[in-house]
């Protein structure tokens, strides 16, 4: 995959490491060309506001480089993480005007930004873009299902389990890897990121993680990048079964 730094000196469709997945994956060289006259990049550094919820956006993008959280904050002040944002992920909403939730970058990001309004009209006129970003969104409602039975049914282990297998997912699509055998990955987030983001404590998202180094699930080299032996026993612990789906 190319770093940021490297892809920021080329920024070239043809070399974007999310070319694949992107809601551009679908469209032609003539395609590309209209989208890269209202294209633009964003950088962030780790911890900066991209949005607010209920702020204007004028901008819809996809995630180049970097790891973003989507947060909700109640009314007592409580804030909620309620999604995440990996790279291939779209940010913002065509036909929407403001923002539904605070978007915070978590680590140093790229965002590959178009206008809104005539990004609005290519939909119309390129079918391949609307197709495309109609499965995104699909893509995206059957994880929201997924991540509630994460919340509402599983124990610590599996719910630590479940957040390394998504990650271990989408970073072998965008590398176009199969998922079996041993496998490695850098984890975007902190323990204290995963400990809100599950609901947990950051005293139990160490234990947990520590038990499933100890059991030979998982080994670590450093804090971040995490090797995988074998991910269908990943996945078992995560109480799915080989197809990705709960097991009873």
């Amino acid at each position: 995959m190319l770093s940021e730094a490297k892809f920021a000196e080329t920024r070239q469709c043809g070399d974007c490491p999310i070319r694949h997945r992107a809601v551009c994956a679908r469209c032609d060289s003539d395609e590309l060309v209209q989208l890269d006259k209202i294209k633009f990049y964003r950088n962030y550094e780790a911890g900066q506001m991209i949005a607010w919820a209920g702020d204007q956006m004028d901008f819809v993008a996809s995630v180049v480089t970097g790891i973003a959280t989507l947060t909700q904050v109640m009314e007592d002040g409580r804030t909620q993480m309620v999604g995440l944002l990996l790279p291939s992920d779209f940010v913002g909403r065509p036909g929407r005007e403001t923002a539904t939730y605070n978007v915070v970058a978590t680590s140093d990001m790229t965002l590959c930004c178009f206008r809104k309004k005539p990004f609005e009209q290519l939909m119309s006129s390129t079918p391949h873009i609307a197709q495309r970003l109609l499965e995104m969104t699909l893509d995206e409602l059957d994880a929201a299902r997924e991540w509630m039975l994460v919340l509402g049914r599983k124990t610590a282990r599996e719910k630590i389990a479940s957040l390394l297998c998504i990650i271990a997912r989408r970073n072998a699509a965008l590398q176009m890897l199969a998922t079996e055998g041993e496998i490695t990955f850098d984890l975007p987030l902190t323990r204290e990121a995963m400990a809100d983001y599950l609901g947990l404590t950051l005293e139990t998202v160490s234990r947990q993680v520590s038990a499933l180094k100890r059991d030979g699930v998982i080994r670590l080299e450093g804090k971040r990048h995490i090797i995988v032996p074998d991910f269908d026993r990943l996945m078992q612990e995560a109480g799915d079964d080989g197809d990705g789906g709960f097991l009873n």
